[in-house]
């Protein structure tokens, strides 16, 4: 394949953008080479200036759960902009979404719209202390919930990538009340709220982690962490942005029964618009601003635009939740289709499947945490990525980033990013 059109692109960027790009995963730089410049998608598929066609397994990292340029959704969002992109002021849509998420999710009595999964973390949080009237939180090595200061401790995704868990810019005053604890480890956990001097105001959680690449919670866990919070008084968010609509209808609380006090949304209630939402029980969701004292606010959250491509998305995924089944079994398809590609070269490979989710370490053993995360070969990672992306398959340019199949995909769609699996894993024996 030719990039020379992207490079040049990544050039003039580079001029004008910090990295050349807008968020620092997006430049390949843990997987080398010039990142494709898209021009348009299609279904499963998307197109580079240079005229490439590649398999999208990124899907804009999680929120076209039904591919690209869908006409529903499009038709939706067109409708709107023709009535005005924004108003800063009260519109019926925002109510039309928030009532479906709050029939859906019995852990949400109500729910505020944001633009961003970092909004809406750093938003949750903020209530979460509000409603404590503690300081502390706790947090999980590898789990990433946006780049919001008191955060960016041990994070996964692009932080990991570069290998730069903690940034700079970020105060010590600032840091010092998030506590850090072990994935899938409850007595690190318990350790923190014995290390607490102000008090445990929330544990934050990915109950289905997909910043370190695809590692989900152990049930067993996950129930440890909603007893020691009841134990406490501390509050147990769950943070969905990802999962939620993704590993089924109601994400990680559709797989394992534990009711967190607050979640966090976005991806597909935006449908490929910026959306993000954070929601509760209402006795802590009363904590926020008009209502009680808790301040958050947003001049185009719950813009019209973005509130009908969720919407439109959300509707279509209620009206045909079999959809979650064949998506799981399209995932589970590829990733064993992955697993005897390896196999064939004799390279370790571990994978995993959550819904419409998947993930895969070069590694030989199962991945439950940051650390066995780390220490996965990344090295092959980056030749497989680079050999797929050269076969027309686009896979996300992290080894700590998760995968999403779109219901536009195909058996055909998934046999053929096998195929080429195969002749990437020879390449990445034949290079590493």
């Amino acid at each position: 394949m030719s990039y020379k059109k992207s490079q040049e692109a990544f050039k003039e960027a580079f001029r004008y953008i910090p990295g050349g790009v807008d968020s620092p995963v997006r430049a390949f730089g843990s997987v080398g080479g010039t990142p494709p410049f898209i021009a348009y998608g299609k279904g499963e598929k998307i197109y580079d200036i240079d005229g490439n066609e590649y398999i999208d397994f990124v899907q804009s990292w999680g929120p076209l759960i039904f591919g690209h340029c869908n006409s529903d959704i499009e038709e939706a969002v067109i409708d709107t902009v023709k009535k005005g992109l924004s108003f800063g002021a009260p519109t019926t849509i925002e109510t039309e979404l928030a009532k479906e998420i709050v029939e859906m999710f019995p852990s949400i009595d109500k729910v505020r719209f944001v633009n961003s999964g970092t909004e809406a973390v750093m938003s949750a949080i903020r209530l979460a202390r509000g409603y404590t009237n503690r300081d502390d939180i706790v947090k999980f090595k590898g789990c990433y919930h946006g780049h919001s200061d008191s955060l960016l401790v041990q994070a996964g995704s692009g932080a990991a990538t570069f290998g730069n868990p903690s940034s700079p810019g970020v105060p010590s005053d600032l840091t010092k009340h998030t506590l850090l604890a072990d994935y899938n480890d409850l007595e690190s956990v318990k350790r923190c709220f014995a290390d607490s001097i102000n008090g445990i105001a929330c544990v934050i959680v990915e109950p289905i982690a997909g910043n370190m690449g695809l590692v989900p919670a152990e049930r067993e866990f996950l129930e440890g962490l909603r007893e020691l919070c009841d134990a406490t008084g501390a509050l147990l968010i769950f943070d969905e942005v990802m999962s939620g609509f993704r590993a089924s209808l109601l994400g990680a609380q559709g797989i394992v029964d534990v009711r967190p006090d607050l979640v966090t949304l976005g991806k597909v209630i935006g449908g490929g618009m910026p959306v993000g939402a954070f929601g509760g029980r209402g006795d802590i969701m009363s904590m926020l601003s008009p209502e009680g004292p808790v301040y958050q606010a947003g001049t185009l959250s719950g813009n019209p635009v973005a509130m009908a491509a969720g919407l439109a998305s959300i509707r279509k995924l209620k009206a045909n939740p079999s959809i979650y089944v064949e998506m799981s079994r399209l995932a589970k398809r590829l990733t064993e289709g992955f697993e005897a590609a390896a196999k064939s070269e004799d390279i370790p490979l571990v994978t995993e499947v959550r819904g419409s989710m998947f993930g895969f370490f070069f590694s030989d053993k199962i991945v439950k945490n940051f650390d066995d995360a780390q220490s996965s070969d990344t090295k092959a990672f980056a030749i497989f990525h680079r050999a797929m992306l050269d076969r027309g398959i686009y896979l996300a340019c992290s080894a700590f980033e998760t995968g999403f199949i779109c219901e536009p995909m195909s058996d055909e769609t998934i046999d053929s990013a096998v195929r080429a699996a195969y002749e990437a894993m020879r390449e990445v024996q034949d290079k590493k």
